[in-house]
């Protein structure tokens, strides 16, 4: 079957891979109430904060939970520095779940990098192969980068956030991380990011509308001397999260339109309605402001539009690469998990983990059909097998 071919198979019939816990033994949800610390009061118990590695390493990520609740999506007309793309604002009822407590770093992103060789040498032994069958499990890894030296030169440091990679790079990334530890994970829709991100509060930044103090909370251009900072040095919101005023701008699932929330107005939407699914490659949402943003830009309903052909302007390649930027502001955008405290219907996840436009698709097919790129399966005796494999070398 022609690879376009099974990425569509994919987009119809992907399968969510559910945690193998037992009942009651959910990571991050406690049937008794907390005497201490931040926790969130569902039907279903009590979700708390959780750290864990990634089966295979021991490189760890914590997830903060995040209550349920209406808010207001965008800013009002009376906020200073406002854009018209940040109304109209829209009441959204959003479900409880876990936030990335920080921005997905190298540490964690490199592992992920590194299935590109793995999935080449598996491929060149024959085993673990993609079939039609095991398509539904299979992610394209991130070729090599065509110019280390740019995404690098800013730093790598394992507890910088990870850079440069496109939405559909972080959303292959989800996929992964979702197959290997039984959880399920994705990027956020942008009512999901605001309202974690405003952590109840109505105004400008989660900690007010004086600006002034955004550095105590976050980096900017001001304070982060010209480029990406270690996730957690500064304070967090009030559920925990940190860096989400500056650091990193962070990936969003929905399209961008000018004119803001104009296609939601009229009626109550959910965190999951209100996304705006893309229908092409760009732009797409990125929020939180970065490293080389003024504090206005890193608001609580401040946004970016992606741009991939400027984002992309120095890519030889032809087609450009899905997993890659190559220009700034590239090396101010990475990303945040959110795993949601009810997984979604196995016929949805295709949406949150595949490609979604034909660019995309295309640019994902000419890799693999030249052997630029390469599919694995993602399951849960993943990381042994990698591990034999490496150990095998």
């Amino acid at each position: 079957m022609p690879v376009l071919h099974r990425l569509a198979l994919v987009a119809i019939t992907a399968m969510l891979l559910v945690s193998t816990a037992k009942a009651g033994e959910t990571v991050g949800l406690v049937k008794e109430k907390p005497t201490k610390g931040r926790f969130v009061e569902t039907d279903r118990g009590f979700m708390v904060p959780y750290t864990r590695q990634i089966p295979g390493t021991d490189v760890e990520f914590s997830m903060e939970p995040i209550p349920g609740g209406t808010f207001k999506l965008g800013s009002p007309v009376s906020e200073a520095d406002r854009r018209d793309d940040e109304g109209p604002q829209i009441e959204v009822s959003i479900e409880p779940y876990w936030m990335g407590r920080y921005e997905v770093t190298w540490s964690e992103y490199k592992y992920f990098m590194g299935l590109y060789s793995v999935f080449k040498d598996f491929e060149s032994q024959k085993i673990r192969l993609v079939n039609d069958k095991t398509m539904v499990d299979a992610i394209t890894a991130p070729t090599e980068l065509y110019d280390p030296s740019f995404t690098f030169e800013l730093g790598e440091r394992p507890r910088q956030p990870a850079v440069t990679m496109t939405q559909y790079a972080a959303k292959q990334y989800t996929k992964w991380l979702s197959a290997i530890t039984g959880n399920q994970f994705r990027l956020p829709g942008e009512a999901e990011w605001e309202h974690a991100c405003r952590a109840g509060t109505t105004t400008a930044y989660h900690f007010g509308d004086d600006a002034s103090k955004i550095g105590e909370y976050g980096w900017f251009y001001d304070n982060a001397d010209e480029a990406p900072r270690d996730v957690g040095q500064k304070k967090p919101n009030p559920w925990g999260l940190f860096d989400m005023h500056g650091n990193v701008w962070e990936w969003c699932l929905d399209e961008y339109f000018e004119d803001g929330y104009a296609h939601l107005a009229g009626k109550h939407q959910t965190g999951q309605n209100a996304i705006a699914w893309p229908t092409k490659e760009f732009p797409r949402v990125l929020r939180g402001g970065s490293w080389d943003d003024d504090p206005e830009a890193c608001r609580s309903a401040a946004k970016l539009a992606s741009h991939d052909i400027d984002w992309k302007a120095q890519d030889p390649n032809l087609p450009l690469s899905p997993y890659w930027f190559t220009d700034d502001p590239a090396r101010g955008v990475g990303f945040r998990l959110l795993r949601p405290l009810n997984e979604l219907p196995k016929t949805e996840m295709a949406k949150y983990w595949e490609p979604d436009a034909e660019d995309i698709s295309f640019g994902v097919e000419i890799r693999l059909d030249e052997g630029r790129g390469v599919l694995g399966i993602v399951d849960d005796k993943l990381p042994a097998a990698r591990k034999a494999l490496e150990d095998s070398k």
